[in-house]
């Protein structure tokens, strides 16, 4: 495999075949040793957490290809932390969407003025551009279109994908009686076509149980077995 992309929490190679394999590594986002999925950071490192977050990515993967979900997911190895993967496109230099259904973490953060914590929020979207220096900063509809990053008719693709995705996320976390407070997505391009990419683990949501989170580690379990 040859190195193309070394990341905070997965390395990218690629493979004789065309394909592309995601190594994905013990460390967290977050800040100061506490987990936060929220954080362009690495604050800590949990042993066997890539293949935790591997697990539960490919339960959704799965969970999706059975709905027509179109995604880059080919295989999984558990065993080695290894996800295949198909070629994808980035949108720009890459965006990440964030489906909100209750508030919490940077929105409350940054609108308490209006919200508190655990409000609900019925599936607000925002888009943000994936770039550390600056904050992964939010980005509107508007602006991805003129800074043509996307078309506005792929700008209301991704958003009704992530919607739908989310929700698929969401009714099966329930049947656990665990509730999704937000979710972060990536989607890419396939043949022109738009597709879920990256990841769906504990390190990308926020879950809880009667008002309590649960850590990534917790929540692979709970849904897993």
């Amino acid at each position: 495999m040859e190195l193309v992309y070394k990341g905070k929490t997965k390395d990218v190679y690629a493979l004789a075949d065309g394909n592309y394999c995601l190594q994905f590594k013990d460390d967290a986002t977050g800040k100061d040793g506490v987990f936060d999925p929220g954080e362009n950071q690495v604050g800590l490192t949990i042993d066997g957490l890539g293949r935790e977050c591997l697990a539960l990515t490919a339960h959704f993967f799965e969970m999706l290809n059975k709905h027509n979900v179109p995604t880059h997911f080919v295989s999984a190895d558990l065993d080695k932390a290894q996800m295949t993967v198909k070629p994808a496109k980035l949108f720009g230099k890459g965006l990440e969407i964030v489906v909100r259904f209750k508030a919490t973490g940077s929105y409350v953060r940054r609108y308490s003025d209006y919200i508190k914590e655990g409000e609900p929020l019925d599936a607000l979207v925002e888009f943000t551009l994936k770039n550390d220096d600056k904050g992964d900063p939010p980005i509107t509809g508007d602006s991805l279109v003129a800074l043509d990053i996307m078309t506005n008719e792929q700008f209301e693709e991704c958003k009704a994908l992530a919607k739908k995705v989310a929700a698929y996320v969401r009714e099966d976390l329930a049947k656990k009686d665990l509730t999704l407070y937000d979710i972060k997505f990536e989607f890419g391009q396939i043949n022109g076509k738009v597709v879920l990419v990256d990841e769906i683990s504990g390190g990308c949501m926020r879950v809880y149980n009667n008002g309590v989170w649960i850590q990534p580690m917790d929540l692979n379990k709970l849904v897993l077995e």
